[in-house]
């Protein structure tokens, strides 16, 4: 069977289907505690007035098997914009074949069409077989940046909230 891969950019209507994908990885990635984000919020931020990120979706033959949201960020030291990439999934069964590197590909296309400079992302430190996946893409480990989040109580303090 020859399987057609295609990827699109997301639409308002593929809000429920992005919720979905983003708790199968909450879920892989053992964080599903952690997950509250609902439809209404996607509708926002990816698709309102204001939006500060995108999507986009990879289907087989017209069956949605992965996403990536991605958004844009700056480095003073490159003097450019740069696309940070916060998710990539591909669902267990679709694996392997070729649909993550096209993913990829499809990002840094737009990376270079929007004169980007970087594309970026984050792994966790024990997901080897993404590891493995982005080394061979060509990515290099920042082994010495540790990445620091303020957010919850925390974030209400640092802000004088609290």
């Amino acid at each position: 069977m020859n399987e057609e891969i295609k990827i699109r950019e997301a639409e308002p209507t593929d809000a429920a289907l992005i919720v979905t994908f983003i708790k199968e990885l909450a879920a892989y990635e053992k964080l599903a505690h952690e997950v509250i984000v609902c439809e209404k919020d996607l509708l926002k931020y990816l698709f309102g007035n204001k939006s500060c990120a995108e999507v986009v979706l990879a289907e087989i033959n017209n069956q949605p098997v992965g996403f990536a949201l991605f958004f844009h960020n700056f480095s003073t030291f490159v003097g450019k914009p740069g696309i940070y990439l916060e998710d990539l999934y591909i669902r267990p069964d679709f694996r392997g074949k070729n649909i993550g590197k096209q993913m990829l590909t499809y990002l840094a296309r737009l990376a270079k069409e929007r004169d980007c400079g970087r594309l970026e992302w984050s792994v966790l430190d024990w997901n080897q077989p993404a590891i493995d996946f982005y080394k061979k893409a060509g990515a290099i480990p920042m082994d010495e940046w540790t990445v620091f989040r303020v957010f919850g109580s925390a974030l209400n303090k640092l802000a004088n909230i609290e």
